[in-house]
């Protein structure tokens, strides 16, 4: 395994995502038993549905940490908890996204490492992205 460098800095999912997203399932198979009036299909697309966001919480929990920074490079979540280690060198970009649907902005951290491209939004960092890009920016290397 390779070495290293402690992050100076890490950004994670806050405690009450996964809190929300157990809760949302819980109300949604109450909603599914109380309105399915025996439709087995229905509650068997609320037990799925519930099952996912149940799982979705599961990964909050087990990869909380979505993004460190070090001198070296970042670290980024990569498939359901795994982590990929981007040295400086193979990040071409470092940007904030901002779309606008339905009257609300979304921001997202785009980190472009050539090949790939990680993105990140308020809930995955538990800070604004632009306050992480900024760091991201301020911790890489001139």
């Amino acid at each position: 395994m390779e070495s290293e460098a402690a992050p100076t800095r890490q950004w994670r999912v806050p405690p009450t995502v996964p809190l929300a997203k157990a809760a949302g399932a819980v109300v949604l198979v109450a909603l599914g038993l109380l309105f399915a009036e025996g439709d087995q299909v229905q509650l068997v697309l609320t037990g799925l549905v519930a099952l996912g966001l149940v799982g979705w919480a599961v990964r909050d929990l087990l990869a909380p940490v979505r993004l460190a920074v070090d001198p070296a490079g970042v670290t980024v979540v990569r498939g359901f908890a795994g982590h990929r280690r981007l040295p400086w060198p193979a990040i071409e970009k470092i940007t904030v996204d901002r779309r606008a649907r339905f009257g609300l902005t979304a921001e997202v951290l785009e980190i472009d490492a050539g090949e790939s491209l990680h993105l990140f939004g308020r809930f995955d960092l538990g800070a604004d992205p632009d306050e992480v890009a900024e760091a991201l920016h301020a911790a890489r290397p001139a």
